[in-house]
Parts: C-alpha cells; structure tokens; sequence
C-alpha cells in the first residue's frame, strides 16, 4: 500500500491557519483565495482520515488530529525550507526572520517592511518557532534575525522592549467564586507568559489552576474560545483575536522583556533596521 504523503503547500496553509487565528487571515498572508486555503485543509484531512480544523461559531478550532499535525508540520516545513536554501541556493538575496507566535502578526509585516526599506527587492522568509528554538537557529546562521521572549532563551539579546499582555477570555466570562480557583489557559510548559500569568495571580493572592493547554497559540484561543477559562495573552494588536475580548477582573500584568538577536556577519544595516522596528512597536504610547 503507497505510504501516505503530506502535501507541503497545505501544510503551509494549515500553519498559516494556526498564526494568524483562521482562514480569511491565512489566505491574506499567502496571497491566496480563501477557498484554496479551504481546498489545502480538506486535502490534508483526505490524507489523514479524520477532520484537523472544525468551525465553531464565527470562528475554527482545531481538533486534537489538527493540533498534532500544526507541530509536526512546523517540523517538516522548517526542514523542507532549509533544504532547499542550502541545497539549491535560488533564492537570491533573502532575509529569513524569526518570530515567537505572540504578536507575530504584529512583528513579521513590521520587520519585514523594515528590512525590505534598506534591501530593496529582497525576499523575506518566516519561521515561527519557540525563543529557545529560535535563538539556535540564528546561532547555525539559518535565521538571520528573531525576536523573542527574553526570559524564555539562554542567549539574552539586543533588548527591545516589553511584550504588553492582557488578560482575555469570551465576552461575558466571569470566574467561578472564590475560593475556586481561576481557570487559565495557556501554551504548555515551557512557557514565559504561562509562567508570568501564575506568578502574577500568586502575587496578589488568586489561586489558579491551568484547565486549559496547548503546544501553540492558536490551540490556546481554540481552547479560550470555548469559555472554560482566561488566557494571557499579548496586546499589540488593533484588536482581540476572534471570539475573545479583553478582561479587566484579574491584576493586570507588567510587559514581559522582549530581545532581538541577529546572526553572525548579518548586515548591520539590515539589523538596525529591524531591531528599531520592533522597538517602535513595543515602545509604550505617549
């Protein structure tokens, strides 16, 4: 029987699906018409056998097939696309840039309008991926700039400001009364803001307990969405993800340290570039 085979171009999909919160967003950041993006889903599940992305709402969840196949996916994709750079070498002048998933879809257009400004005509790749991750590939030279969660890496970086974060949750959530603990959701350990939102409950005497998880952002709003609890998540958006608003009820929170971090012999006029882009996005109104 021929091994089943997981077609890339939907796999790019479905993780443009997972960063930017669902499928009008993922076909505006591949330029394609949401109809392929559909078309790419419902090739991958052929594949698989069983549904990876269920609507709920006037938003998407993905089951627990699709939430396994986003991480796997991200595994294939990242491999596939540094074989091809290093084996074929066609892509001319490339930045690659590295982004943690909170606030990517704040980060990548603003980073890539900046690098763009001082390498006109240069093409810009993506690789979403954990700070730790992240500061590796940039050390083996396959990521040429990434910003990340300070505290979430070894290597410290070029400080460029605090990530804000705010609590959010359905509209109308309200928390069991006390003394239940307030149900979180949140990305798996490890992770800094799950980390930041504990401590910070801690501190001002709110007992909580994580009823919710997933190994990336968008299972985390998968799971926020369906009311169970609040996530802490970053607010340098216009506006909230789909089916959540912010929540005023819990301690507000500090922003939580960002870094940038630049390969060896990258252009310095590149990574002055994008290190103030962030900057400016991070940099506090007023």
């Amino acid at each position: 029987m021929p091994q089943p085979v997981l077609d890339i171009v939907a796999l790019r999909s479905l993780t443009a699906i997972a960063d930017c919160g669902g499928f009008h967003r993922a076909a505006h950041s591949l330029a394609l018409s949401q109809s392929a993006v559909s078309q790419h889903v419902r090739r991958l599940e052929k594949t698989l056998g069983s549904p990876v992305v269920e609507r709920e709402g006037r938003g998407t969840r993905f089951t627990p097939e699709g939430r396994l196949l986003v991480e796997q996916a991200r595994r294939i994709l990242a491999v596939h696309d540094e074989a091809v750079r290093v084996l074929l070498d066609t892509e001319g002048d490339t930045v690659t840039i590295g982004s943690t998933e909170h606030a990517a879809d704040q980060f990548l257009p603003r980073l890539t309008a900046a690098v763009q400004g001082v390498r006109p005509g240069c093409r810009v790749r993506f690789r979403i991926d954990r700070s730790a991750r992240l500061v590796e590939a940039v050390e083996r030279g396959s990521v040429d700039v990434a910003v990340y969660v300070t505290e979430a890496a070894a290597t410290e970086g070029t400080p460029v400001g605090g990530l804000p974060l705010t609590w959010h949750a359905t509209p109308g959530w309200a928390p069991p009364p006390a003394p239940a603990p307030v149900p979180l959701v949140a990305i798996e350990d490890p992770c800094a803001i799950r980390r930041r939102a504990i401590a910070t409950l801690a501190a001002h005497g709110v007992a909580a307990t994580v009823v919710g998880d997933a190994g990336y952002l968008a299972g985390v709003l998968d799971v926020a969405r369906t009311g169970v609890g609040v996530a802490l998540l970053a607010a340098v958006g216009p506006a909230p993800p789909d089916g959540l608003s912010p929540y005023d009820g819990l301690p507000s929170v500090t922003p939580i340290p960002m870094s940038a971090l630049a390969r060896p012999g990258a252009d310095p006029e590149t990574v002055a570039a994008a290190f103030e882009a962030v900057r400016n996005l991070l940099r506090p109104a007023g």
